[in-house]
């Protein structure tokens, strides 16, 4: 694991005491929230804070909404869209090329969490348009076995892609947040194919756990009596190279 230590820079961290309570006001204004089980946030510490991601809506209701100032990871097209781009950069976002193999990145990945720092993932390494899950990449799970930090499941429901559609035009659709209690993935052994594999099994465990705090419409291929192939995907972090 790298040694490197993660510095938010200043103007990152002024420009994130600004946007996390405008960003709160916003959805309270436009919508119902509801936030369950607070309380499974640990108290402080590195762990992974790992969400479905149906629309673009999950990543700033989570982080803004998060007791602390968590970091986060997106595709790195955000960076090219405006007004996004412009909300990324402010808050100090970290930019993935998915479909990459990026050591750096992970490097970044990993000294986030050595500093002792939440950090934000969607095991499904990008937005599916769809409430129903699907099947995870491996990258959350490999960044958890390196880093030996605990798994903190959220369901996100509401977040659909005519959120916000629906709230400019007095809808108030109701949006929750339910966090369930950390747990830590089991340990990958083996080599080659057997690790993969295994980290592949974990990332789904993962998505079984996010499962278990949504409605039936959002279980998607973890699903009650699913039984899912042990089929290597490609990481969203390419993290190990083919």
């Amino acid at each position: 694991m790298t040694d490197k230590q993660y510095y938010v820079p200043l103007h990152n961290r002024l420009l994130r005491a600004v946007f996390r309570p405008v960003f709160r006001g916003l959805f309270h204004i436009l919508s119902g929230v509801r936030i369950v089980g607070k309380e499974n946030v640990p108290k402080s510490g590195a762990y992974l804070i790992t969400v479905n991601h149906v629309s673009l809506f999950e990543p700033p209701f989570t982080m803004a909404f998060w007791p602390v100032a968590a970091e986060g990871a997106g595709a790195v097209d955000i960076w090219d869209r405006t007004g996004q781009s412009l909300l990324v950069r402010g808050y100090g976002g970290i930019p993935v090329h998915r479909g990459e193999y990026d050591r750096k990145l992970i490097d970044t990945l990993l000294s986030v969490l050595k500093s002792g720092r939440p950090l934000l993932i969607a095991p499904e390494g990008g937005r599916t348009h769809t409430l129903a899950m699907r099947r995870a990449l491996p990258g959350a799970a490999y960044l958890a076995d390196l880093a030996s930090v605990p798994i903190v499941p959220v369901g996100i429901i509401g977040t659909n892609d005519d959120f916000l559609d629906r709230a400019l035009h007095g809808d108030r659709p109701q949006i929750e947040m339910r966090i369930g209690q950390p747990f830590m993935l089991p340990p990958i052994t083996g080599k080659g194919e057997q690790r993969r594999l295994a980290r592949q099994k974990n990332a789904d465990l993962i998505m079984y756990k996010i499962a278990a705090l949504l409605p039936p419409e959002y279980h998607g291929v973890y699903g009650e009596g699913s039984n899912l192939e042990p089929v290597i995907e490609p990481s969203v972090l390419q993290v190990e190279k083919q």
